[in-house]
């Protein structure tokens, strides 16, 4: 085993955390239609968030390893993904979570971008 890499054991398996984690990215990317960031988050002074969505929205994703009923959410996480938004001269950000290995994901987003997504939802549902 690698330092520094966390496995988890689940029937006997060891699997890496990154596995699960590169698996969510590669998902969210091809749903928003983004591209994976390489080594995202790996540096100490920020940028690149996990999947950026045509250089405007910066998107970091959160998985769980083994299934679960409940996920904590930082406030750090939040604030290092505005960090690394800007960094990355994006617009938007998000964090992308879900419940384990092959959940549906959900986003949380801020107050301003919940507006504009109600604006843009009201207009398209008046046509």
């Amino acid at each position: 085993m690698s330092i520094g890499v966390i496995v988890r054991e689940k029937e006997g398996e060891k699997t890496p955390t990154r596995t699960f984690s590169k698996a969510q990215e590669k998902t969210v990317a091809k749903k928003t239609g983004g591209k994976t960031n390489p080594n995202s988050g790996a540096t100490d002074f920020g940028g690149k968030a996990d999947v950026d969505v045509g250089h405007l929205i910066s998107i970091e994703c959160k998985t769980k390893t083994t299934p679960s009923k409940s996920m904590s959410i930082k406030k750090e996480w939040l604030d290092k993904l505005r960090q690394e938004m800007v960094f990355d001269g994006n617009k938007y950000c998000s964090l992308a979570f879900n419940f384990g290995p092959n959940e549906e994901n959900y986003f949380i987003i801020d107050e301003n971008m919940f507006i504009i997504l109600c604006e843009v939802l009201k207009n398209e549902s008046s046509k």
